[in-house]
Formats: C-alpha cells, structure tokens, sequence
C-alpha cells in the first residue's frame, strides 16, 4: 500500500471523523493521510455565499485546493423541511448560534404540524478538487421524518430529530423510532446521505488521483 495525502475541507472535527471513517472504508488498500484545512492557519475560510450546496461544496474544495497545492474533499450538507419549505437548506450549520439551539428553532416552527407532514431529508454534496482545477463532485441523500422530540446520544447537529425512513412503516411511528443519533457510528455512516456521498466519490475518481 502506499501513503496517500487528502486534505478534509473542514474544521468540524465530528465531520471530518465521519468522512475519514468513510472513505477508509470504501479504499481499503490505500492507506490515507488526511489533514484538516485548520492545520493551514494561514489559509483563510472561503465565504460560502453559494445557494445549493452544490455551490458551496465547490468554493471550499477549490479554495483549499489552490491555497494548499493538495487535493482537496469538502462537502455541503444540511437538513431540508418540506413544511418549512426546504429550510434550514443551506443555512443548516448557520440556523441558530448553537447545535441546540437550531434543534429548538426547527421544533418550534414544526409546532402543529401533523407527522404525515414532518417529511425532509438530509443532503450532502461532496466535491474533489486538485490544485489544477479539476473536480468531481456526487450527491447523497437520506429520507426521512422529524421527530417532535429529540432523542439519542450519538451524532451531531440535527441527527437527534431526524428519523430515517427505514426506521417507520407510518408516520405516526416518528416519536417513538430511533433517531440518527440513537445509531451507531457504523449504523448512521452506511445510510447517511455523507456515508452515501463519500463512498460515491470514492468510487468515481480513479485511484492514481491520490498518487
């Protein structure tokens, strides 16, 4: 095996212990050496000012790749809510001040509403880009119900209120079925829309690409 060099486009640590997980997972044989874009102190964050995030998972990985010359993995992601009308979308991590305190808005604005009308889904878009300009980028998602009570332990963000639609035959079944952060890391990595994402892009680049 030879040693490979990625730099993970993210300072959320919970994040890049998922996608290194993952992506250790899909490339068995080659031996991966991650950094995080906070090891570069001198490389400022990119505004995400995109509007999918498609948009966004392409201004972080082209901004690290050509501000580091190393490939560059970076991902966009968040909760969409049909009742809300796609929100928190885009805005997820930037929703409320704190993990909690978004998980409060989003219960507080889902008030009333029925479960059968509790549907969303989490979306990830991650994006590879190389010093040269060259980019792939795949798409995961994950079905799913809102919870009208958190639950669970494990996770980060809106894991504990989101239901996988695995988990229920009706919505009536959303308050009582495990959420994603009731999951085990290796439960949550092989149906979540990042596990989903990260092992598509795994399998679309070629290999010689980590040379």
């Amino acid at each position: 095996m030879s040693e490979k060099k990625l730099l993970i486009a993210t300072g959320n640590k919970h994040k890049a212990q998922e996608i290194e997980e993952i992506l250790r997972k899909a490339l068995p044989d080659f031996e991966l050496k991650t950094v995080l874009a906070s090891y570069f102190q001198e490389v400022r964050e990119p505004e995400e000012n995109g509007v999918t995030f498609l948009e966004n998972a392409l201004i972080k990985a082209h901004h690290y790749a050509r501000s580091t010359g190393l490939l560059a993995l970076a991902d966009d992601s968040g909760l969409v809510i049909d009742a809300l009308e796609g929100r928190p979308g885009v805005h997820s991590a930037r929703y409320a001040d704190t993990p909690q305190t978004r998980i409060d808005l989003v219960l507080k604005e889902l008030e009333g509403i029925e479960p059968a009308q509790r549907t969303a889904r989490f979306v990830c878009v991650a994006a590879l880009a190389d010093p040269g300009g060259n980019v792939t980028f795949c798409e995961g998602k994950i079905e799913g119900w809102i919870s009208r009570t958190p639950r669970g332990e494990g996770g980060f963000g809106y894991d504990p209120i989101f239901v996988p639609a695995s988990e229920i035959t009706s919505p009536g079944e959303i308050d009582s079925a495990r959420t994603l952060a009731q999951f085990t890391a290796q439960e949550k990595n092989s149906i979540s829309h990042r596990g989903r994402a990260m092992e598509r892009i795994a399998e679309s680049i070629p290999l010689q690409v980590f040379r």
